[in-house]
């Protein structure tokens, strides 16, 4: 073999070890770091009336990130043991037994202290928050195993960034923001239920909880109702922040996506139902371009 040869492979076994773990923090699949973000950046244009400070910008962004990686990593050791038996996770990293459990705890702790690093960046409320938040990642996975609601815990832990851009921008969190975060947290629940309908035959075996679970028969119309609620809470978070028609029309693209994720769970399908969930990232992107036009058109 030439030495390019042996260059070569050498590279590929490099990138094939390093795969594992960007595999293991789902950065092959970022509908979640989209998903988190999308709160975040809502939330950072309210707070700042539309002209966010750079730094916080790139920081929480940044932070969203590492932190979405690391909750990915957290979770699959806590169900390392689970999802070789659920079709759609057999073959994750740890399930497949690709990297080591020891090895997903060091990766999870170094990405804990980089999300550290960065939030120090930002004010001592942040810190606070970011802190909260880091045991909130801790312990979504584990609730799974005793709450029939675990969606519910999941919705607060994803939409934390939105108290945190608050926080970060303008020191405090006002009735706004609080009013942002509970609309986020129904957002989170609608989208996870979709998530976890297509799961649930597996779950049922194996003694998973979720909402998709918990509501039987009853999944769509909690699914359609929570839209509906979600959707009003955006009127407030709107009327409270006194935004104008471009915000109101990302609103209105938002309810046609609602309405076009409940055609698509109506059999219950599971690829359906996974296709529901992953109109969810637009809905978040059409509902930011509402607030950013409404903000970049005021007079």
């Amino acid at each position: 073999m030439t030495a390019a040869g042996m260059a070569w492979g050498h590279a590929q076994a490099l990138l094939a070890h390093y795969a594992r773990y960007w595999r293991l923090m789902r950065l092959h699949r970022p509908i979640g770091i989209w998903l988190l973000l999308w709160p975040t950046l809502w939330a950072v244009w309210i707070a700042s009336a539309g002209r966010p400070d750079a730094k916080v910008f790139v920081f929480l962004v940044l932070g969203t990130i590492v932190v979405r990686s690391a909750g990915c990593v957290i979770n699959d050791f806590v169900d390392r043991k689970i999802d070789p038996h659920v079709a759609r996770t057999a073959d994750r990293p740890l399930a497949t037994g690709e990297v080591h459990p020891a090895e997903a705890l060091l990766l999870f702790g170094a990405l804990m202290l980089i999300a550290l690093g960065l939030v120090l960046n930002l004010n001592r409320l942040t810190l606070t928050f970011a802190l909260a938040g880091a045991f909130l990642t801790i312990v979504y996975p584990f609730t799974k195993r005793f709450l029939s609601t675990p969606q519910f815990v999941l919705g607060v832990a994803f939409s934390w960034g939105v108290p945190m851009a608050f926080a970060a921008t303008a020191g405090f969190v006002p009735r706004v923001g609080w009013l942002l975060f509970l609309s986020t947290v129904i957002w989170v629940v609608v989208y996870d239920t979709q998530y976890a309908m297509t799961d649930r035959p597996d779950d049922i075996k194996l003694g998973v909880r979720s909402t998709a679970i918990l509501f039987g028969e009853l999944d769509r119309a909690f699914i359609v109702g929570l839209q509906a609620l979600f959707l009003a809470s955006l009127v407030l978070v709107g009327r409270s922040a006194g935004m104008g028609p471009w915000y109101y029309g990302g609103l209105a693209a938002g309810c046609v996506f609602c309405l076009y994720q409940a055609y698509l769970i109506k059999e219950r399908d599971i690829v359906q139902s996974f296709r529901a969930f992953l109109n969810t990232a637009w809905l978040g992107s059409a509902f930011f371009v509402g607030i950013l036009l409404d903000y970049t058109f005021r007079s």
